[in-house]
């Protein structure tokens, strides 16, 4: 591990956590301060990635767990991960613009993974991305996920996700074996 992760711990959320997470989803995706990192979604979605409501829920859901990582106490990245019988669904991912590039986002992810074996016993982990976001999809196959060619479509007019700047949208599922 590099220094930028030696440091890193991670934890589970709690419900004391969801505006911090709020905040860090949104800047991770949306509006002019995610253009500081790589995964925006700016130039394809206006309004917001989330709210207090699902962060909520996907904290209390009894099938997952949102894990948070931090340095020093201060929340850098989390992610959403989801039991779902042989494979986990993994989910809000975010990484904070500033950090971004480092080497954080790959930690997360093998933390995910091993939760996700560690905890349920699961043989595979599994996401959805926007398919126009041909370099996350590429950093996601670098990391061994591979694109199933099974599409979902975007959920047009349910602002809770965004409000879609083009009409084209969709998600692909993307899968890996842990």
């Amino acid at each position: 591990m590099t220094s930028e992760t030696s440091e890193l711990t991670f934890r589970p959320a709690g419900p004391a956590d969801v505006a911090a997470l709020v905040e860090l989803v949104e800047s991770a995706y949306r509006g002019d301060a995610s253009r500081a990192g790589w995964t925006t979604e700016a130039d394809l979605l206006d309004g917001q990635r989330t709210d207090a409501e699902g962060v909520a829920a996907a904290i209390a859901a009894p099938a997952g767990v949102v894990l948070l990582a931090e340095r020093e106490g201060e929340l850098l990245a989390c992610c959403q991960l989801e039991h779902r019988g042989e494979t986990a669904y993994f989910g809000m991912f975010s990484v904070r613009p500033t950090q971004q590039g480092g080497g954080l986002g790959r930690a997360v992810l093998a933390q995910a993974e091993l939760v996700a074996r560690e905890r349920w016993g699961v043989t595979a982990l599994e996401m959805t991305v926007i398919v126009q976001r041909a370099e996350l999809i590429a950093w996601y196959e670098r990391r061994g996920y591979r694109r199933t060619g099974e599409f979902s479509p975007f959920p047009y007019g349910d602002e809770r996700f965004g409000v879609p700047r083009r009409p084209d949208l969709r998600f692909e599922k993307l899968i890996k074996g842990i």
